[in-house]
């Protein structure tokens, strides 16, 4: 896999050196157990893969690259770059300005836009009417075009659904960009409608088999759907694919829920007419990090820690995974950690910050879950640990840890 030039301040000298030694110990990721760094009165169980995937470090290389080649040029984003605000803030400090926030609303008005302006595309990809308007004003916008390659792959199959008269099914959630953008996309091609989990692909599944009326449909589907979307007729040939930083699990349980529904309207001798497989558009870190976050929960712990950006849709599910089973502390770095006893976290389901009085607890030896989503760099997940280990005067020291774990100390 191609190897990105990204700044070393997003680097780590250890979470950067596991996921090293994991790498060649298992190039394959055969094996999704964490890693164990034993400090002695505190242990962490860090996961097999999380951090940067292959699409961030992508956009960020393209990013910083189009800072060095246009010195003295005005230089934008279309949004936010990636859902992380250290890496954000840090390109806007350089010169960067956003075009629009994460749901598409203005900050700077297209008509003062230049032809010799340089505007970054996010990983996320954007819609083919922002392209149009970049065009005609005369910007050129495939030099500087950071969508993720697996988003695009995501976008071809909903072409080729397009060409065979399905309608695509697009699990995600309608206000994200990257679903905005794979909407646009797919809308091209074919009928387009969108759900954001299990129970509207159920409430769907109704409208297929004929058990709700059109006012119903629209109660739920109207600002979800293609223009003119008719369901008695587009709903006969179907695929699904998703927004990438969905669970995959889900978009799997969708997919085969709303095939079985299928198959009950139209019968299974017809179900390959019907209903398209499309099971390769899932994306493989997406999957990486929640399989790396089952092989977490497979281990005790009395704490979790999620480090990653609040708005960050990957991030969010994994701490969803994780506090099923324990108390998890979702926090965008280290200076959200007040004390041993206290910390400042993201409550996702609330949308609002709060403190909990009650962190790591007073104990002979404390286990916790490190992990961080997909746009979080490497070194802000070492603040994270470091940050936590001045709690325990009598830690060992990192230099021990990682020579013992040369050895090879998975769990």
């Amino acid at each position: 896999m191609k190897k990105f030039n990204i700044p070393e301040f997003y680097k780590s000298t250890i979470i950067s050196r596991i996921k090293e030694m994991r790498k060649l110990q298992d190039p394959r990721k055969k094996d999704f157990s964490p890693t164990l760094l034993d400090f002695g009165p505190v242990r962490f169980l860090v996961a097999r893969h999380f951090g940067f995937c292959y699409g961030v470090e992508n956009a960020i290389e393209i990013s910083y690259q189009a800072l060095k080649e246009n010195p003295g040029k005005r230089i934008f984003l279309l949004s936010q770059m990636i859902h992380n605000p250290t890496v954000n803030n840090d390109l806007q400090k350089r010169g960067i300005s956003f075009i629009m926030d994460t749901e598409g609303n203005q900050f700077i008005d297209w008509e003062s836009l230049r032809a010799d302006d340089i505007v970054i595309i996010p990983a996320f990809g954007t819609t083919l009417e922002t392209e149009a308007k970049l065009k005609d004003i005369g910007i050129e916008t495939y030099k500087y075009n950071t969508t993720c390659p697996f988003v695009e792959r995501v976008w071809n199959r909903t072409e080729q659904l397009g060409d065979e008269d399905f309608t695509v099914i697009i699990h995600g959630k309608h206000n994200h960009e990257e679903t905005r953008a794979t909407f646009s996309h797919s809308n091209k091609k074919a009928p387009s409608i969108i759900v954001k989990d299990f129970t509207q692909a159920k409430e769907l599944a109704a409208v297929i088999m004929g058990e709700t009326s059109r006012e119903e449909f629209n109660e739920v589907f109207e600002d979800r759907c293609s223009e003119n979307f008719d369901p008695e007729k587009d709903l006969e040939r179907i695929g699904v694919v998703n927004q990438t930083t969905m669970l995959a699990t889900e978009t799997l349980e969708i997919s085969t829920f709303l095939k079985a529904t299928m198959e009950k309207k139209f019968g299974a001798e017809d179900i390959d007419n019907r209903f398209a497989d499309t099971r390769d558009t899932l994306c493989y870190a997406t999957n990486d990090n929640q399989e790396s976050t089952y092989g977490l929960l497979k281990h005790d712990a009395d704490l979790a820690i999620v480090v990653g950006g609040y708005n960050s849709s990957n991030t969010s599910h994994l701490v969803e995974l994780i506090e099923e089973k324990l108390p998890t502390f979702y926090i965008s770095r280290a200076n959200e950690i007040m004390s041993k006893d206290k910390v400042r976290h993201y409550d996702h389901y609330a949308d609002k910050m709060i403190i909990s009085d009650s962190f790591i607890p007073n104990k002979e030896r404390v286990d916790i879950i490190l992990t961080s989503g997909a746009s979080c760099p490497d070194t802000m997940v070492e603040e994270v640990l470091q940050c936590v280990l001045e709690f325990f005067e009598s830690a060992r020291s990192t230099d021990d840890v990682m020579e013992e774990l040369e050895v090879g100390s998975s769990v």
